[in-house]
């Protein structure tokens, strides 16, 4: 077990899915009509070329080109192919995503490793295989989009900054933007994780300040000498010597008013110490305040975030995607969140803490409402593109009745205050505070829903939830399984045609 059987055991399945897509769809299909052209345009050395539906930036495109340049002495050598553009064919340009896809799988192992001694190489390897196998990962695995790309930079920019060399993980963060535009909240997110990193290292010679463990629950209890150690996401509380007879033990983020209290305690220590470490900081993480800095120079240069089709992706305040991505998360996470221990424990923060408590889910319903009420899209690519499986759960679940979006709310309340409390047993409030942020600001601002849009934070929020039960994961992995095998089923071999257009269509997520 170990690096080695993770990329053995992910290849195992994405040579053969790769040999069965590229047999039957042979023709470039959806977003790949633009984005294999314009790769194709780069083997060939016209970089002043581009495509106006393009919206994301050309970092794939650059990625294809190293890619394509290792078959070329090959194809050469034994006469199949005379000059280098026309390597840059659909199947090598799609197998760059297939060997991306692999290397997420290792950059998975990698940071599971980080939880020893609370795994061994043999769950890491388990974990990591299983979260290679997520349906909207695994899908698009075959096709020449930038989703895997971009998850693989992102990853690599986390797990930089996780190993504290935060020059590199700036570096690589860069190279995500270049991936896909939104990359930038997730290297604000990574920059935000790796100052509360430096910030609760502990300081043994401050005698003000006293650290000491937040009772976990029994899965967290056994990741919590790894995370003393190594100083990562541990949530520990620090609080002053005045402050010390304070509980700071109340799971997720249902807070009593002495935990609202510790949260002020907590941020006056962030404070204080940021200021001490100043220098520290700044030398640390002025990388990621040039990326920030080369970001924003491009949106004023370019006028908009998007490159390409800005009239079709136009900025919105489209609230209801956080409420979708609350539920589909727990669904991919259905054995950790829909339990009857979870529930249990979420009913007892609730009773625990009331009357705050009562006042917290009155408030998370009415925003709820007013969300999916006001601030609810139905973009028309949505409405009128019915490949998509986002078009038939929003014609056959959300809209089948007009209450049904009311009635989901709930659901999605639940959905969110049982991530808040998975995380909370093991991440700060103010790193779960930024998180959400993140999340919010990677999901407000899209128009159309894409459920592809919520691989990043939903990989951030398996990873850093510390989840060590293998019936679990096994119960997550065989749903995967499923999926995967129903999606792929359909789209190979349940092609349909349009009236108003030729060619085969076939649904895809």
């Amino acid at each position: 077990m170990g690096r080695a059987a993770v990329a053995a055991i992910v290849s195992l399945w994405i040579v053969p899915v790769s040999i069965l897509v590229n047999s039957i769809v042979q023709e470039p299909y959806m977003d790949e009509i633009f984005h294999i052209p314009q790769a194709q345009q780069y083997c060939r050395g016209n970089f002043r070329s581009w495509d106006p539906m393009i919206t994301t930036p050309p970092g794939l495109y650059f990625l294809s080109l190293v890619h394509a340049s290792i078959f070329y002495p090959v194809s050469f050598s034994v006469g199949q192919k005379s000059s280098f553009p026309e390597v840059c064919t659909t199947v090598i340009l799609r197998s760059t995503n297939c060997v991306l896809a692999v290397l997420c799988s290792l950059l998975f192992y990698e940071i599971f490793a980080m939880w020893r001694p609370a795994i061994d190489d043999r769950k890491a390897t388990l974990y990591s295989v299983i979260l290679a196998l997520y349906p909207l990962q695994w899908f698009f695995t075959f096709l020449y989009y930038t989703d895997v790309a971009s998850v693989a930079a992102v990853l690599g920019m986390y797990l930089a900054s996780l190993k504290k060399n935060y020059c590199l993980s700036a570096l690589v963060g860069a190279f995500a933007v270049i991936m896909r535009q939104t990359n930038i909240i997730w290297v604000l997110f990574v920059a935000c994780t790796g100052v509360l990193d430096i910030i609760f290292t502990p300081q043994r010679d401050k005698a003000n300040v006293n650290y000491i463990d937040a009772p976990l629950a029994k899965e967290s209890q056994e990741t919590s000498s790894y995370y003393a150690s190594s100083a990562s996401n541990l949530r520990k509380r620090i609080v002053t010597k005045a402050a010390d007879d304070v509980e700071h033990s109340v799971p997720g983020a249902i807070l009593a008013t002495t935990e609202m209290q510790g949260s002020l305690d907590e941020i006056k220590v962030i404070l204080s110490r940021a200021w001490s470490k100043k220098l520290e900081l700044l030398v640390n993480f002025s990388p990621f305040v040039m990326v920030f800095a080369a970001f924003l120079a491009f949106v004023r240069w370019n006028g908009s975030i998007v490159l390409g089709a800005k009239e079709a992706h136009t900025v919105s305040l489209h609230f209801a995607q956080i409420m979708y991505f609350s539920l589909v998360s727990v669904l991919a996470m259905a054995p950790v969140h829909f339990t009857m221990g979870q529930a249990a424990d979420l009913f007892k923060s609730f009773w625990k803490n009331k009357p705050l408590s009562f006042i917290i889910c009155i408030a998370a319903l009415v925003a709820g409402f007013i969300s999916v009420h006001f601030f609810s899209i139905a973009h028309p690519y949505l409405l009128a593109d019915n490949r998509h499986y986002p078009f038939y759960l929003w014609r056959k679940v959300i809209m089948a009745h007009w209450l049904m979006k009311y009635l989901l709310v709930p659901v999605y309340a639940y959905s969110w205050f049982s991530i808040f409390s998975i995380l909370g047993r093991v991440q700060r409030r103010i790193w779960i505070l930024v998180y959400f942020l993140a999340t919010v600001a990677v999901l407000v601002p899209a128009p159309l829903i894409e459920f592809r849009y919520c691989t990043i934070p939903f990989y951030f929020l398996v990873l850093n939830s510390r989840i060590t039960n293998d019936r679990s994961w096994l119960l997550m992995g065989l749903m995967y399984v499923l999926v995967n095998v129903f999606t792929m089923g359909m789209f190979l071999f349940r092609p349909f045609k349009w009236n108003h257009e030729p060619g085969i269509q076939r649904f895809i997520w």
